[in-house]
C-alpha cells in the first residue's frame, strides 16, 4: 500500500463541524485572516452577509480574526446548514489550539452540535405533522 506524503502548508490544527446534513472540515494555519471555502473566497461562496456573520462569530468572540487563515471544505445541505457547520468547526479548532478559550465558546453555544434535523414525512399525512384537510361531508 502506498501512502501519500503531505506537501505544502502544515496546518496548526484541523477539525470537523456539523449542522443539519452539512459537514465542514476546517484547516487552520498562521496568516492574515483569509478564509477560503471550497477554494473560493468567503464573499464569493456566501454572498449573504448573515452567513458570513455566522461564520465569523467564534473568531470575533475570541478577537483573533486577523491572526489565522482558514481553509474550509464543506459539503451537503444548504447555505444556512453549511454556515452553521463551519461555525461549529471553527469553534472546535480554536479550542484545539487554545484550550483556555473553551469556556467562552461553550457559553456562547458554538461548541454544541445543533441536533435539529428535518423530520421525515409520515405515511397517511401531508407532511411530517400536517394532515390532509378534513371534510365532514
Amino acid at each position: 500500500m502506498v501512502t501519500k506524503k503531505s506537501e505544502g502548508k502544515k496546518y496548526l490544527a484541523n477539525s470537523v463541524g456539523r449542522r443539519k446534513s452539512s459537514v465542514a472540515r476546517i484547516y487552520l494555519t498562521e496568516g492574515s485572516g483569509q478564509i477560503k471555502i471550497n477554494k473560493r473566497d468567503i464573499r464569493d461562496y456566501f454572498p449573504k452577509a448573515t452567513n458570513r456573520y455566522v461564520i465569523n462569530q467564534p473568531l470575533n468572540l475570541m478577537k483573533i480574526s486577523n491572526q489565522y487563515d482558514l481553509n474550509i471544505n464543506v459539503k451537503g445541505g444548504g447555505t444556512t446548514g453549511q454556515a452553521g457547520a463551519i461555525r461549529h468547526g471553527i469553534a472546535r479548532v480554536l479550542v484545539e489550539i487554545d484550550s483556555n478559550s473553551r469556556p467562552e465558546l461553550k457559553a456562547a453555544g458554538f461548541l454544541t452540535r445543533d441536533a435539529r434535523k428535518v423530520e421525515r414525512k409520515k405515511a397517511g399525512l401531508a407532511g411530517a405533522r400536517k394532515q390532509f384537510q378534513f371534510s365532514k361531508r
